[in-house]
């Protein structure tokens, strides 16, 4: 097909270094930045590496481990709140506390960045704002009476100070990393397992010498001593003068089967991805494992992630995202079934927790992969190909699946405290035959179905 007159196609290739006019094409096409001619802009500072590049990452992976450390490690108050009256009969509400504050924060995510790309000059008060509410929440849950009281204070108010507090730094990151901009992502998420490998013990601890009220109140004041240097290094490399000027919101990606595929398999790895990590302690203690076993196991699993995290974000930035895709869904998929569905010992545990940490909990990394196929198809895909000018904003596009897994998160709390009374499977062998059989079942089958792109990419639908 003919390129229309009135665009010029780009001279440099898409994978071509972060420097002058490839950066300028990026920022305007990819990123979706309308900047001002080459000719007037002032020289940005160093994409992909340097001290404020480096800075700005260190800033954003201590608030990712202050906001996600927090719910990731909720397994352990689960289980606390499970066992002491006035929360023990009303479990259900208590198990949706978690999925209920990771569900909003990553729901809400295409609306803030859409407020936050309109209005970028927003950033650094909403940083300001998120902290206050956060704290508030933290306090306010301490001094709840009721798991009622607890959901909204721990669940969802905490939930509205931490996507506030938080996503403004996605943005930050997408402006300072472009050519390694996987690995950069990926080196920010493992925040979550570094905090989530440490903090259940802490909270063990304070759970068991004095109480959730100190719990929470402790956490509050590790994070207000946290936050604010993490908010102090973290300028946007792109003045607001220059980001003032956007181009009219370009959506169309929304028509493409691309983002679909991807988007059916986010949501099904969803489902699956939560299970774990809101089961594993109780699980370890139905076995008759050691209390620490427990503790142990989600920390374990949360280094893992740090691991598979930096793992796949490295290799999605080299490699097609549907092989890596594939790759994960199948060590994912077989861990659940052949370890955590047949485990009979500690160590059968901790394998798993480790396999699942590298694999189904490192998946988000490959979401700035998809991000990169979808332009690619854009440019030079059958259907889309013939919009030059295609537009796409990595951080959209991130926003929107984190809110595809919002929904998977905010249904599979329920979904798997439903199936661990139904016991459907009594009789079978292992722990199929157990309370948690179900539970299992459910998470494997989502986390196989985490592959669905890959099918999407046999149809040559990628």
């Amino acid at each position: 097909m003919e390129t229309p007159k009135s665009y010029e196609a780009p001279e440099t290739p898409l994978d071509a270094g972060p420097n002058d006019s490839t950066e300028r094409f990026q920022l305007r096409h990819i990123s979706g930045i309308e900047t001002p001619p080459d000719s007037e802009l002032k020289p940005l500072p160093r994409a992909d590496g340097g001290k404020d590049a480096w800075m700005v990452l260190a800033g954003v992976f201590a608030l990712e481990a202050v906001v996600w450390g927090f719910p990731f490690s909720f397994g352990v108050f689960q289980e606390y709140y499970a066992s002491h009256e006035p929360f023990s009969k009303d479990s259900s509400v208590t198990a949706a506390i978690s999925t209920t504050a990771s569900g909003i924060m990553y729901l809400s995510s295409p609306l803030v960045a859409l407020v936050l790309q309109r209005w970028p000059h927003i950033r650094r008060p909403s940083g300001i704002v998120g902290l206050v509410i956060m704290l508030a929440a933290l306090v306010g849950a301490s001094f709840c009476n009721s798991s009622a009281g607890l959901l909204a204070t721990q669940g969802i108010m905490f939930a509205v100070g931490g996507l506030t507090l938080y996503f403004p730094a996605m943005l930050v990151i997408d402006e300072w990393f472009i050519e390694r901009k996987g690995f950069a992502f990926g080196i920010c998420w493992t925040a979550t397992g570094t905090s989530g490998a440490i903090i259940p013990f802490l909270f063990q601890w304070l759970l068991n010498q004095y109480g959730f009220r100190t719990a929470l109140r402790v956490w509050a004041v590790i994070s207000a001593c946290i936050v604010p240097p993490a908010l102090m290094v973290m300028k946007t490399r792109i003045p607001p003068s220059q980001v003032s000027h956007l181009r009219p919101l370009n959506l169309s990606f929304l028509k493409q089967q691309p983002f679909w595929w991807f988007q059916a398999g986010n949501f099904a790895q969803g489902l699956a991805y939560f299970v774990p990590l809101l089961w594993i302690p109780s699980f370890a203690s139905s076995q008759g494992f050691p209390s620490i076993s427990g503790t142990l196991a989600l920390a374990l699993l949360n280094i893992a992630a740090c691991g598979g995290l930096l793992l796949q974000g490295f290799l999605v930035d080299r490699f097609s995202v549907s092989i890596v895709m594939l790759a994960v869904t199948l060590i994912s998929a077989l861990s659940i079934f052949l370890l955590w569905g047949l485990t009979v010992s500690q160590p059968i545990l901790y394998i798993f927790v480790i396999l699942w940490g590298l694999s189904g909990a490192g998946y988000p990394a490959m979401w700035s992969g998809c991000a990169q196929e979808m332009a690619k198809h854009g440019f030079y895909g059958n259907s889309a190909g013939a919009q030059y000018g295609y537009t796409i904003d990595t951080g959209l596009v991130i926003g929107l699946f984190c809110a595809m897994k919002g929904v998977a998160s905010l249904v599979s709390g329920p979904i798997s405290e439903a199936l661990l009374n139904a016991k459907t499977l009594h009789g079978a062998d292992f722990v199929y035959g157990g309370t948690y059989g179900p539970v299992i079942i459910f998470a494997g089958v989502g986390a196989m179905l985490g592959g669905t792109a890959c099918i999407g990419k046999a149809f040559k639908a990628l």
